[in-house]
């Protein structure tokens, strides 16, 4: 039997309006909006043609019902899209629940205030976790090590951008796979502002990755472009990005700050080289593939395609999923140790 909700989470995943599915499955748009709301069941052939339609393993369409997610997006993107982003959200807790059955991951640890001032919630964070002034590492790594869990958006649905969401008390970041590594670091420092309820999430970025006291610390009064270049290999973030936060905090004056910005700029300046990956993913293929568990047969097990199962973890994982192997459930729970680096 059909389940009303799979089709149209499915219908959406795909970014197809009920008209484009009916032509694509040789069936009417009343047919679908009637299935999608539990009017009338489809004939078995009829399932099997949306299910083929839809490009998803058959079966998925009459599984149990996916959880909803409530998503508050901050990029402007066409509803498709946004529709196809939340689609791989659910999907994700499907893949997450699988894994957290297998491996025992940390407790979530990201506490939420009200209505707090985002420089103050970003250092009583820091000072949480054990980094008050230092410069944060992996920001994938260090919210893995907290108990969040961090996925990609597939790409085909990227345009959406990153968004994050709490589901049964575990907090989801998922990252868009085409920003670059230091938008990426950010979009993710952002995430985390909005999973603890600060009003302006990118303020508490900013302070999280370039906190006040650190900075007032290690740079001088109106370091030159070089200094600044310096500095934000070391609190790994762009030269612009630290340009801007020296002038939010005098450390440069409104003319060394535009000096410094068109010596940057001329100089196509950039800061991190690589992408972030995730520690704990990475970590989970590993284990997987020793007990002989393939991403084909975690895929099968959760009615999803393998480019599914890619697109959650695309740019996070270092290696590549496809394996062999003969798919199977792993007998323990390893516990996962996160390092921060």
């Amino acid at each position: 039997m059909l389940t009303p909700s799979r089709l149209a989470l499915a219908r959406t995943r795909r970014g197809l309006t009920a008209v484009e599915l009916a032509r694509k499955a040789g069936t009417s748009p009343a047919s679908i909006g009637d299935y999608e709301h539990g009017r009338r069941q489809p004939r078995p052939a009829t399932t099997a043609r949306l299910t083929e339609a839809l490009g998803f393993p058959p079966g998925f369409l009459e599984a149990e019902a996916v959880p909803e997610v409530e998503v508050a997006f901050t990029r402007p993107a066409a509803k498709r899209h946004r529709d196809a982003a939340v689609g791989a959200a659910r999907l994700a807790l499907g893949f997450d629940g699988w894994l957290t059955r297998a491996f025992t991951f940390p407790e979530p640890d990201v506490p939420t205030w009200e209505h707090p001032d985002p420089e103050t919630a970003a250092e009583v964070l820091r000072a949480r976790w054990g980094m008050p002034h230092r410069p944060a590492p992996n920001l994938v790594h260090l919210l893995e090590a907290h108990g969040v869990r961090v996925f990609s958006l597939p790409p085909d649905c990227a345009a959406a951008g990153p968004f994050s969401y709490r589901h049964a008390g575990t907090p989801y970041v998922f990252l868009d796979p085409t920003a670059s590594p230091d938008q990426a670091r950010s979009d993710a420092a952002r995430e985390l502002g909005r999973l603890t309820g600060v009003a302006d999430a990118q303020a508490f970025a900013t302070a999280f990755l370039l906190p006040r006291a650190g900075l007032l610390a290690a740079v001088p009064r109106g370091p030159l472009t070089e200094q600044v270049a310096a500095h934000a290999t070391t609190w790994h973030v762009s030269p612009l990005a630290l340009a801007h936060r020296l002038r939010e905090l005098d450390l440069l004056t409104r003319a060394q700050h535009a000096t410094v910005c068109a010596h940057l700029t001329r100089r196509a300046a950039t800061g991190l080289v690589h992408r972030e990956s995730s520690q704990l993913l990475t970590k989970v293929f590993r284990a997987l593939r020793a007990q002989g568990t393939t991403p084909h047969g975690i895929a099968r097990e959760l009615l999803l395609d393998v480019e599914e199962l890619n697109g959650l973890v695309f740019g996070l994982v270092l290696t590549a999923l496809p394996g062999v192997g003969d798919p199977g459930r792993p007998t323990a729970r390893p516990d996962l140790t996160l390092v921060r680096r």
